[in-house]
């Protein structure tokens, strides 16, 4: 057994689940009724009432 055989380069954040490539900033995209299918429509209307309950509590 060597004397480092158990020190790893920890440069890296071994806790980091996302790459910062693929974090996003948060901004909302904009939607469009006209070009919104059914599915788009049915997630619209299941946000604006999670949002109402939300704000009831």
């Amino acid at each position: 057994m060597g004397r480092d055989e158990h020190k790893k380069n920890t440069t890296r954040n071994p806790l980091a689940q996302t790459p910062k490539m693929e974090k996003t900033d948060g901004i909302d995209v904009e939607f469009s009724n006209e070009l919104a299918d059914a599915e788009d429509l049915e997630a619209k209307e299941r946000g604006e009432r999670a949002d109402k309950r939300a704000k009831k509590r």
